[in-house]
């Protein structure tokens, strides 16, 4: 583990960053993870095209299991929404904006765009924004104000990051020390991932639009 401690410090692009991830991941493994991807949610210049090939890294250093690694950051995703989610809930549109503006390194802009995401693409918007950066987080709060069923809402967010997550995780872990070259073919995976993502829904819709003539048939 003390690669990994010295290739983080050594990498001065990320300023402390990769420092405090790796130190939480070093401390308690797993969950530190977990509250990294989490705390991403909170703090944008926490990014999880960061975080998650550290956390697939330091999986391959034998830090934590690959499994574990893909659990536990798919946990903080969701435990960080849904945070945004009751807030969301609570606190409003307008307050949420009046919160936001008053935020550092957070933008109405950013928010406005989640938004704007959500009302075009419905509840939809919740599984493909969890792929898509600086709308990943913020969609949580406008499906908390229009309130969307939770357990949907669960449902919908676990699997937009449990798709998001692995390709990340996976890339760092097979990577290895080679691990922050993820961050720059970052845009690349997120149009490649929504692209499979909607081809096997198409492929899905299609099939069964066919078997259902079929059997009227």
């Amino acid at each position: 583990m003390s690669d990994l401690s010295s290739l983080a410090a050594a990498d001065s692009d990320l300023g402390g960053i990769a420092g405090w991830a790796v130190s939480l991941m070093e401390a308690i493994g797993g969950p530190g993870a977990g509250i990294a991807v989490a705390a991403e949610n909170f703090f944008p210049p926490l990014p999880s095209e960061i975080i998650l090939p550290l956390a697939g890294f330091t999986a391959s250093q034998g830090g934590m299991t690959l499994l574990s690694a893909l659990f536990w950051t798919t946990a903080g995703s969701v435990i960080g929404a849904l945070v945004l989610y009751w807030l969301g809930v609570k606190l409003g549109r307008d307050r949420m904006y009046a919160i936001v503006e008053k935020m550092p390194f957070v933008g109405t802009e950013d928010l406005t765009k989640a938004e704007d995401w959500f009302t075009r693409h419905g509840r939809s918007a919740v599984f493909f924004g969890r792929m898509i950066p600086m709308v990943r987080s913020g969609i949580s709060i406008p499906a908390g104000v229009s309130r969307m069923p939770v357990l949907q809402f669960i449902l919908y967010t676990t699997l937009g990051s449990l798709i998001w997550n692995s390709i990340f995780v996976l890339a760092g872990y097979f990577l290895g020390e080679n691990w922050h070259y993820v961050e720059n073919y970052a845009s690349v995976f997120q149009y490649v991932v929504i692209g499979i993502v909607v081809a096997l829904i198409s492929w899905f819709v299609v099939r069964k639009v066919r078997s259902s003539r079929v059997e009227v048939r």
